[in-house]
């Protein structure tokens, strides 16, 4: 019986260590996310993409909340640094129902589009289409 116990502690220890790792790997793949979207590099920003969800099997609504640019969620950043490609990507990959949803500030994408004066954009337009 004690050595079952013993045994089970062992494993979850190991399975303890492996998950903070495998979050701080992750971390660590999604470190220069941001830079790619202010430069607007869609093609690297693909390349990103497929890698976290080959190492990592996460999608982009996975991990899109846990990022943020200056206090800003991925596709705000775009909005803001005119990255219209990368903008339009990270729209077209997100589920429709988590476009609608609240950011961290308690707006919506739309409402803080509207509030910041970004109805013309292109990424909005996209946005819109999605909605």
């Amino acid at each position: 019986m004690l050595k079952i116990v013993k045994t089970s502690l062992v494993i979850a220890t190991a399975s303890l260590a492996f998950a903070g790792t495998a979050h701080a790997d992750v971390e660590e793949a999604l470190a220069n996310i941001c830079n790619i979207v202010t430069a607007d590099d869609k093609g690297e920003l693909r390349k990103k993409m497929r890698s976290v969800e080959s190492d990592y099997r996460l999608k982009l609504h996975d991990y899109y909340a846990g990022i943020s640019c200056n206090g800003q969620s991925l596709i705000r950043t775009a909005i803001e640094n005119n990255a219209v490609e990368v903008g339009t990507l990270l729209v077209k990959k997100m589920p429709s129902k988590e476009l609608q949803e609240p950011e961290k500030d308690g707006k919506t994408l739309q409402a803080w589009i509207t509030e910041n004066g970004h109805d013309g954009h292109a990424i909005t337009a996209a946005l819109l289409e999605r909605l």
